[in-house]
């Protein structure tokens, strides 16, 4: 019986560390609900419950050299094109082993460093073979990863053009930060990352925290509970203005009144500096365990700029909008601190990523707020969350978004990704004047907008959808990867199961493009890894040696000569040329 089981075995325990989850952290009932939602995530069973040692062999195939040894960071840089970080938790088992066999070599003469047997690249990987499969299987929710970081790219160096807006000034802290700050970062649901310019820096959320904060409140009282309090409509007045809806209660919570009774609901059982620590680790979850921080001194200059607080605060708790028993100034104390709680680029990007996947931090799987939290706090961030431009914001992007005086701005594009935005100079209106161009250029390229779903709309780019959707695609999409010589693209395709040998109209395949532009790494990987055969003929009876001869490619026409000479179809190839040239004369 243990013989038996022993493969399923082996697959339920790779199966339990995707996410991180294994069985002495989780009680059983727990974990099999929450393998059940990665089982649907994933895809279908049957393709998680076997094949794996099958796969592992020919990854191993399309990777290995003329030594049949894999290098490290050549895997590690083809990881890196499908959105994979080295860093991702998710692939923290296999770094490890990495790490651990790099070490090994460095103290052993004999090795051959950098470089691992099959054996040991399976041993390496075998813990995170999902994950890993899904990657380099196009099964993530952007397939064509590199083509997309171009187009951002592209947006990302038009807004960087941009000269328009100052730093907030009305706290001394913002006032000083460099203007010329300019960060994208990027973060899919499954945990595809790219990054551009400064997305490293640490800077204060300001009024991005709102939405957070209503969020976590949502996540722990009803929304009965939590709208007997503040509204839900848009104010049409400034963010700070003195003012309250016809039911005597703060706009939304998106204003600073709004967000300053939100965090009277925060915790309110617990002494405020336990409803600090709560709020933080809370937000520590939806970074997946990225930089997340407080500053003393925002926080020092947000309580000496606070006057128009200070009299919001009075006027509510005149108009009875706080429950009983607040402690107004200690709300307020505790409102500033939340307001100088401080990300980076990249770690308010994971954020935004786990507000797009439901409330499930996609880099570690873990869910932080309900997906009833999130459908309201996105409602409310796309009608209510770019302060007096919200609504020329919805109308130009149809996305959910917050935005601080920071120069912040946190986008999220529901099921596919989130993006953080950071650049000081603001608008008129108080948001960062490159991160809303940035925003529209997204949404004037790609198919993000809430309604450009609709029949009849503007064609545009939809990078969810997948680049090998017909056959006829699949040779398009095979024979320009040969013609640019791009072997990554082709270990891809080869790893979907692609028939390597397709032809287009004209009888040319992926071999006679790579030999006719000496693309001679993927003459040899189509050759020796794909076993695709050399006498294949184009409309015209040209073999790929006929191409590599034509266009003076020596090293190409070697190599096809030589596979040609031991392969079976040699003599029969020859045999049937002979006669055609006996025709002929």
């Amino acid at each position: 019986m243990a013989g038996a089981g022993s493969g399923a075995g082996e697959t339920f325990r790779r199966l339990t560390r995707i996410g991180s989850i294994t069985l002495d952290q989780s009680p059983l009932l727990e974990l099999q609900e929450r393998m059940s939602k990665k089982l649907k995530d994933l895809g279908t069973c049957e393709m998680l419950l076997s094949g794996m040692e099958d796969f592992e062999d020919k990854l191993f195939d399309y990777l290995c050299d003329s030594r049949d040894l894999v290098d490290i960071d050549r895997f590690k840089k083809i990881l890196n094109q499908t959105g994979l970080r080295t860093t991702d938790p998710r692939l923290k088992e296999m770094m490890e082993s990495f790490a651990e066999v790099e070490h090994k070599q460095l103290h052993d003469e004999h090795e051959l460093r950098g470089s691992i047997t099959r054996e040991t690249f399976k041993e390496c990987v075998t813990d995170n073979i999902v994950l890993i499969a899904r990657a380099l299987k196009n099964q993530f929710i952007i397939p064509e990863w590199r083509p997309f970081m171009d187009h951002i790219r592209e947006i990302y160096d038009d807004c960087k053009q941009i000269n328009d807006g100052k730093p907030a000034a009305y706290i001394p802290q913002l006032a000083r930060v460099d203007p010329n700050y300019w960060g994208v970062s990027v973060c899919t649901i499954d945990g595809q990352r790219f990054s551009l310019g400064d997305t490293t820096i640490p800077f204060s959320l300001q009024s991005i925290v709102k939405p957070l904060a209503y969020a976590l409140v949502l996540n722990d009282l009803t929304p009965e509970v939590v709208h007997n309090y503040v509204g839900q409509e848009p104010s049409g007045k400034s963010f700070n203005e003195l003012t309250l809806d016809y039911q005597h209660k703060p706009h939304n919570p998106m204003i600073n009144a709004g967000a300053i009774v939100v965090s009277s609901l925060l915790k309110k059982e617990l002494n405020i500096a336990d409803r600090f620590d709560y709020t933080m680790e809370q937000m520590k979850r939806l970074t997946g365990g990225e930089h997340l921080a407080f500053n003393n001194s925002v926080y020092l200059s947000e309580r000496a700029t606070a006057d128009r607080n200070f009299a919001l605060g009075y006027y509510m708790r005149e108009n009875k909008c706080f429950p009983e028993g607040v402690d107004l100034h200690e709300v307020l104390e505790f409102y500033f601190q939340l307001c100088s709680i401080e990300v980076t680029a990249e770690s308010g990007s994971v954020i935004a990523a786990t507000l797009a996947n439901g409330g499930i931090c996609p880099m570690t799987g873990e869910k932080v707020l309900s997906a009833d939290a999130v459908r309201n706090t996105l409602s409310l961030m796309h009608s209510c969350g770019m302060y007096d431009y919200s609504g020329q914001f919805a109308f130009k992007v149809g996305l959910p978004a917050k935005s601080g005086v920071a120069g912040g701005v946190m986008l999220v594009v529901p099921n596919v990704m989130g993006i953080f935005l950071w650049s000081p100079p603001l608008d008129k209106w108080g948001n960062s004047c490159k991160g809303v161009q940035f925003c529209q250029h997204l949404v004037a390229k790609f198919n993000f907008h809430n309604y450009d779903n609709l029949k009849h709309t503007q064609k545009k780019i939809d990078p969810r959808g997948r680049a090998m959707e017909s056959k006829a695609q699949d040779v398009v999409n095979l024979l320009f990867s040969a013609y640019n010589g791009d072997v990554t693209a082709m270990r891809r395709y080869a790893l979907l199961g692609m028939d390597m040998s397709l032809a287009d109209y004209d009888g040319r395949t992926a071999l006679h493009l790579a030999a006719a532009e000496g693309h001679e790494v993927i003459v040899k990987f189509l050759l020796e890894k794909c076993d695709v055969s050399p006498f294949l003929e184009d409309r015209w009876n040209c073999t790929p040696l006929e191409d590599a001869k034509k266009f003076g490619h020596e090293n190409v026409e070697l190599l096809l000569e030589r596979h040609m000479a031991k392969h079976p179809e040699n003599e029969e190839y020859y045999l049937r040329k002979n006669m055609e040239n006996m025709r002929t004369n």
